[in-house]
């Protein structure tokens, strides 16, 4: 044990001096890691980004781009050679094809580097050549990184902490219901626990339908070739202090940590501590209209996703990272563009609010972080309808499912973020004030001039935050 955490020390000692060399030497790299909460949009970011990114008409807030820094930008192959990469043109093609839908979601890990060729700046600019940036952009669904906070939670604590919740919600009554059925200190039998496993793989689907966002562990969400090995046939149960070996609880426990040792970890190792800097994306107004439960649980979710970016409170993370640290953090409020842009600074306020307490009481060691309202492809037009003897701030676009051209107004936001999270942390189960409305709009079909990428709102800012340093 301690001669592999040695060896492991070491080689990532050399991979942090090999990319200190090569950065200051040679082609320097910066890695964006994409995440984000159910629904947020992250292979719609990540596609438009990098469109915006090789024709930068639309990319104003981005400086290099406006002062003409960038000379040109182009794909390359990944360098990381077992993960598969982004499937960019399929995407593209989707989103501004002659009836243009939206991608499917992200279900793995997905890398893509887009390279950049950049005009030197300064007093010294005319003795220095080009220089090149590799972005390497690095996708991953954002269930896996609040797996993180199960790294510091024994099963009993993780079960105690599942189970407490689960009664307000109705989705839970049918898990609820088989768990009466289970003895927690019988002998383990395995078909049981397979029946109990699905259970609860059927709660967290239908929480996250439902706009919950604790929805751990993500990988029953996203299985993959993981799919019914016992590392994921476990499910919580009531601690058991005095459960008996080979009982049912203690089997439970024992496949817990094995998730936790063969699933989690790896992931962080290989992938999670090599990101310089990292987007989060959220839709927040999917978590409004669900209601404050759901306002709340994304609160406590935001400080899960926090605490992946704060490792000295944690060990394992220590160990791990060396040092390593994520520079910048951008948290990102998705789908701005089904808001008329008069309240878009209210919902730039809620997502400060989102997170600001787990950001107050963070220890990042220098990370900066940021937080706005953004929507990565711009699917609406706004208008003012009149009602009432007054002017509704509406947005109008194509129906998602049924193709129809509709105005709409959703209610409008408080402009003091505590009128949605004050109740929501009191436990209110309706808003009392507000009725909040949500609509799911399809992409417009586009006609876009030579050198335009696709319409967006304030995705150039967000490049600017995330890279513009590095440019």
């Amino acid at each position: 044990m301690v001669l592999s955490t040695l060896t492991e020390g070491a080689a990532r000692g050399l991979d942090s001096l090999g990319s200190t060399v090569s950065s200051r030497f040679f082609e320097p790299t910066l890695r964006l890691g994409v995440t984000g909460l159910a629904r947020a949009g992250k292979t719609v970011f990540i596609t438009s980004l990098v469109a915006n990114l090789l024709n930068r008409g639309r990319m104003l807030q981005l400086d290099a781009a406006r002062m003409g820094r960038i000379d040109s930008a182009y794909l390359q192959p990944q360098p990381d050679d077992t993960v598969p990469r982004f499937a960019y043109e399929d995407h593209l093609a989707a989103l501004t094809g002659p009836q243009p839908s939206w991608p499917a979601s992200t279900r793995a890990v997905s890398e893509l580097r887009l390279s950049l060729t950049l005009r030197p700046a300064g007093l010294l600019s005319g003795f220095q050549g080009p220089r090149r940036l590799h972005l390497d952009i690095v996708d991953y669904p954002g269930e896996w990184l609040l797996d993180l906070a199960l790294l510091d939670k024994s099963y009993a604590q993780w079960s105690a902490e599942v189970l407490d919740r689960l009664p307000a919600r109705e989705v839970a009554a049918d898990f609820l219901q088989a768990l009466t059925t289970v003895e927690a200190t019988a002998p383990h039998d395995e078909p049981q626990a397979q029946a109990l496993a699905a259970e609860f793989t059927r709660y967290l689907n239908a929480a996250r339908r439902a706009g919950f966002y604790d929805c751990s562990p993500g990988r029953f969400l996203l299985p993959g070739d993981l799919e019914g090995s016992p590392v994921l046939t476990f499910g919580p149960l009531p601690p058991q202090e005095t459960a008996p070996r080979r009982s049912l609880w203690r089997e439970m426990e024992r496949r817990y940590e094995a998730y936790k040792s063969k699933v989690v970890q790896p992931f962080f190792r290989d992938h999670f501590t090599r990101i310089d800097r990292q987007v989060v994306l959220v839709d927040v107004l999917s978590a409004i209209h669900a209601g404050p439960q759901a306002v709340e649980d994304l609160r406590l979710a935001m400080g899960d996703v926090l605490a992946a970016f704060r490792p000295g409170r944690n060990g394992f993370l220590t160990s791990l990272l060396r040092g390593k640290r994520v520079e910048k953090i951008l948290f990102a409020a998705t789908k701005a563009d089904h808001l008329h842009h008069l309240q878009h600074p209210q919902m730039t306020a809620i997502i400060e609010a989102l997170t600001s307490d787990a950001r107050d009481r963070a220890q990042f060691a220098g990370a900066e972080t940021a937080a706005l309202a953004l929507a990565s492809l711009r699917a609406t037009t706004e208008e003012m309808r009149p009602h009432n003897g007054a002017e509704l701030a509406c947005v109008r676009g194509r129906l998602l499912e049924t193709g129809k051209q509709a105005a709409f107004y959703p209610g409008a936001l408080p402009t003091d973020p505590a009128q949605l999270l004050s109740p929501a942390r009191q436990g209110a189960r309706h808003w009392l004030d507000g009725d909040y409305q949500a609509m799911q709009f399809a992409p417009a079909p586009l006609s876009l001039k030579p050198g335009d990428g696709p319409p967006h709102i304030r995705l150039d800012r967000a490049a600017e935050f995330l890279i513009g340093d590095a440019l």
